[in-house]
């Protein structure tokens, strides 16, 4: 099978490695010429993955024409702010009804859609497909064995894709619920910034551990309210990610919070950092939803008046686990 995976951040990296196997021909496009010569060259991306040796097998290429032209299963790992730009310029080249495969976790400021509603509006005939979990690039690349999620609403692509993707450690599942699954796993983001804030401010692990289970209980309440079950947010796609993310001292969005816990401003945080925060610019599509389906969403709501500078992380922290007067102390779901 020849993949393309578009996109040579980590991730997309990661995933185009993973891919590498005798009957698959993978071309990884980069945005950057550079990136695609060193990947090509010298088997390497430093600037993502530092310590990690890529295939010789992998091949990588900065035409996006050559590269869409080239899939017979898509995989697209470009930042959600670039998703829709790039699916329309990959559109006139590629062969017709060949799946497609989200890994951006994000909602699509302005229309509220998730990727795999994106793949479907400008790739209509298109399976949409989004590969979700608790996967960071690096430990995956260095051999640790992780899991994640294939969510498709037909069950045969699912299976189809999930022995596409599995490899060695690298475990695969399918789902059905593509809602709860894209749901939770831009959602994390958000409060992988909440748990960040709390580092950044020296607070205790209790309260970081209240954080995340507040934080899950928002995520699968609008996911239940989008349409998704309950029950998914409970797994992989949810609670796994959730715990990952928070975590990890790997991932972008706990790096932001835990920079604003210190008291730094967003704009110079982000100037930083070459990989994209998505929980920044997930926050305000959270809020928005949140007011479209009645929700109360505290956290969420408190990381947005913090990322638009309505507040300060050090003022703003003793907010997101919200008091309850005496006798209404019954924890909701």
């Amino acid at each position: 099978m020849r993949v393309t995976v578009l996109g040579a951040g980590s991730w997309g990296t990661t995933v185009a490695a993973l891919m590498c196997r005798r009957d698959h021909e993978v071309l990884l496009w980069a945005r950057n010429p550079e990136v695609a010569a060193e990947v090509n060259e010298q088997r390497s991306n430093v600037a993502y993955l530092p310590d990690a040796r890529l295939p010789a097998r992998l091949r990588a290429t900065a035409d996006l024409e050559q590269a869409s032209a080239h899939a017979e299963l898509l995989v697209v790992g470009v930042p959600t702010g670039a998703f829709r730009e790039t699916l329309g310029r990959v559109r006139p080249h590629l062969a017709p009804w060949i799946p497609v495969v989200s890994l951006s976790k994000g909602l699509e400021r302005g229309t509220h859609l998730r990727m795999t509603q994106v793949i479907t509006d400008v790739l209509p005939g298109h399976p949409a497909a989004a590969l979700t979990g608790p996967n960071l690039a690096r430990e995956i690349m260095s051999g640790q064995a992780a899991a994640s999620v294939i969510a498709t609403e037909d069950l045969t692509v699912a299976a189809a894709l999930q022995q596409e993707v599995r490899r060695g450690v690298f475990r695969v599942y399918t789902h059905h619920d593509v809602i709860g699954c894209e749901i939770g796993g831009a959602l994390k983001n958000v409060v992988a910034i909440a748990t960040g804030m709390a580092q950044g401010l020296g607070v205790g692990d209790s309260t970081r551990a209240a954080v995340m289970s507040r934080g899950l209980a928002e995520l699968t309440t609008l996911a239940v309210a989008m349409g998704g079950e309950a029950a998914t947010l409970a797994g992989l796609a949810g609670m796994g990610d959730l715990v990952a993310t928070c975590m990890s001292p790997q991932s972008r969005n706990r790096h932001v919070g835990e920079q604003l816990g210190r008291g730094r401003p967003l704009d110079e945080v982000l100037g930083e950092m070459r990989m994209v925060a998505e929980g920044v610019r997930t926050v305000s599509t959270v809020v928005e939803l949140a007011d479209q389906h009645g929700l109360d969403m505290p956290i969420a709501r408190t990381i947005h008046d913090v990322v638009n500078g309505r507040i300060r992380a050090a003022d703003a922290y003793r907010g997101l686990v919200r008091a309850v007067p005496a006798g209404h102390e019954s924890e909701p779901g």
